[in-house]
């Protein structure tokens, strides 16, 4: 009798579409009498698989057979497909050549990722320590305890990891830093406070194999001297916490945590801190004082905290996904690490690919992959036909790069050099109906609101940002406000306390200098070319093109279009609220945008 393994997604987007449901009915089909299934087939919990538009995700395995947007419903045809040998065809991934692709390495979304730090997510069950150690976890912490701290220390330095928070800092020269430092106690922490809208690489990974992450911050101990250490992770994060709580019960009882670890007389234990949600306390000096149970509020660096961190004492931070890396490296060795991505950017990078893209989830590729073939080859480009725009990087501080530069090779520096930055690793893909002062407004409104006020630069300068892009977008600007925030993020670039506030002009500085020609026709000609700004945007229907199919009245909420089917529709610019529905559901793209203006001489 084979054995086969069901395995269901249960990460946080798949459990919102029923996933848990899933396990439920495929436990209860596998057990109904009279069904003569010829294996032994075992339902499993695991983390999140990456294709998160497409989940429900279940996959079969030693066949590897993946099914998508799977429901309670089809876990009968699942089971009796695995009682015939067959597959349930319906179910499978259909790729643009219209070709039902039966396994994860025929799908155009994986096929060109290599899997690192999410190399066990989606494969174990997070709540079974035995299932982690089947594909090799805790191995790297064993053969750590083998190593002197320096060798350690020197394998990390010789992988060229960097920090996978957004800074990008070397972790082997952080490491180092601190363990020079004599003080005690010392202290390791884990930053798990994802805070960037639209990003979720931190959280699948804590939920979907919180194991390595715990692995590699003991390993950060041992090369560090610390005995205790702390996982900050944002009070949302509710099944994260759930299962690193779960996690770090079961590494105490295998051994890995506590008192003499493995009998190697190292001392280590991990207490787990929920944040709450403060997007500041993203920054390592506000993350400490939170811990310590003071305001998150950032700290001056002229001390750093590998010598002066958490009370004071020697302290390495790292986020969830350098951490991951960790056991890999020591396991493989820092050159088979090196191997991977770019000279000044080696390894992989995990990024949440959202947005206006066909194919949206998580994706894990080698450093040095270009935008290009991260939006189009694995995201499968923009959908409805329309044209791509720009994509955002490195979330609310992050930069908007343009169509033109779609080559870019995705690392720390070269993004740096135009403009953005890595980030944590959100993507967000914008089509031509996205309005790009819009997208700065927006941001700018975010990290005001989460901005701590401390420093002035970053107080004051991101209120007035925001106060010059509502006007832009509201059509009340005047002639010079483009230099006014030109001069202001150069200041707050400069002068800024923390990182959050240097960096918080990089949504602004690159539409500007990508985009201007759009600020210019909102200040010059009161007109959003993108037709989303409502002060500045009427719509209009072009009866020429219109057929009268009448979605455009059925989509309108406030009941501003006007006509009989099959024949010409008005919209009433007295009641229209400019929302867009009817452009978006207009297949013929008869609804047109005007600016006010010439919306008076329609």
């Amino acid at each position: 009798m084979r054995d086969q393994v069901i395995l269901v997604c249960c990460g946080t987007g798949c459990m919102a579409h029923g996933a848990l449901s899933v396990v439920e009915a495929l436990t209860q089909a596998l057990g109904a009498g009279g069904l003569a299934v010829p294996v032994r087939a075992i339902t499993k919990k695991t983390g999140c698989n990456g294709f998160c538009e497409h989940g429900p995700i279940v996959r079969i395995l030693p066949q590897d057979t993946s099914y998508y947007r799977v429901t309670k419903g089809d876990a009968g045809d699942i089971v009796a497909a695995l009682a015939e040998g067959s597959v349930v065809e319906r179910l499978l991934y259909t790729n643009e050549e219209g070709k039902k692709v039966h396994s994860q390495q025929e799908n155009p979304f994986y096929t060109q990722q290599h899997k690192i730090a999410l190399r066990n997510a989606g494969l174990i069950d997070p709540a079974d320590i035995n299932d982690s150690m089947t594909r090799g976890g805790y191995e790297g912490l064993k053969k750590a305890l083998t190593m002197r701290a320096d060798a350690i220390i020197r394998e990390l330095e010789k992988s060229g990891l960097r920090g996978r928070g957004g800074a990008g800092f070397p972790t082997g020269r952080k490491w180092r830093e601190c363990a020079t430092y004599k003080g005690f106690p010392k202290y390791v922490v884990c930053n798990g406070d994802e805070g960037d809208p639209g990003a979720f690489m931190d959280r699948s990974i804590m939920e979907g194999d919180p194991h390595s992450v715990i692995e590699g911050l003991a390993i950060a101990a041992l090369a560090v001297g610390a005995q205790e250490g702390f996982m900050y992770i944002r009070d949302e994060y509710g099944l994260a916490i759930q299962n690193v709580t779960t996690a770090l019960a079961a590494a105490r009882e295998k051994g890995f945590l506590g008192k003499n670890i493995l009998g190697y007389g190292k001392d280590f234990d991990i207490s787990v801190v929920r944040g709450g949600g403060a997007f500041v306390c993203g920054e390592s000096s506000a993350l400490m004082a939170s811990i310590e149970g003071r305001v998150g509020e950032p700290r001056t660096k002229y001390i750093r905290s590998a010598e002066r961190g958490l009370w004071d004492k020697p302290t390495v931070l790292n986020n969830v996904e350098t951490l991951a890396n960790v056991p890999y490296i020591i396991t493989h060795g820092g050159e088979a690490y090196a191997s991977i991505g770019t000279r000044g950017s080696t390894g992989t990078k995990v990024f949440a690919l959202v947005g206006k893209v066909r194919r949206t989830g998580l994706v894990e590729v080698p450093m040095g992959t270009t935008l290009r073939k991260l939006v189009f080859e694995i995201g499968g480009g923009v959908p409805q036909g329309r044209k791509f725009k720009a994509v955002q990087t490195g979330g609310p501080s992050g930069g908007c790069i343009p169509a033109s530069l779609m080559d870019l090779a995705i690392d720390f520096d070269t993004l740096a050099q135009y403009g953005s930055m890595m980030g944590s690793g959100g993507v967000i893909v914008m089509d031509d109906r996205t309005c790009m002062v819009e997208v700065a407004r927006y941001y700018i409104n975010f990290l005001s609101e989460e901005s701590c006020g401390k420093c002035t630069p970053c107080r004051e300068g991101l209120r007035r940002m925001l106060q010059i892009l509502t006007g832009i977008c509201q059509g009340t600007a005047i002639s010079g406000d483009i230099e006014e925030l030109e001069g202001l993020c150069e200041v707050m670039s400069e002068s800024a306390l923390c990182a959050l506030g240097r960096t918080a002009p990089n949504p602004v500085g690159s539409t500007i200098k990508y985009f201007r020609e759009e600020y210019e026709a909102h200040i010059n000609e009161k007109r959003c070319p993108a037709g989303v700004c409502p002060d500045l945007t009427r719509f209009v229907i072009h009866t020429e093109s219109c057929s009268g199919c009448g979605q455009c009245k059925k989509a309108c909420p406030v009941g501003a279009i006007s006509g009989e089917k099959k024949k010409k529709h008005r919209i009433d610019l007295s009641r229209c609220i400019s929302c867009g529905s009817c452009r978006d559901v207009c297949k013929l793209s008869a609804v047109k945008t005007v600016s006010k203006t010439e919306a008076v001489h329609a």
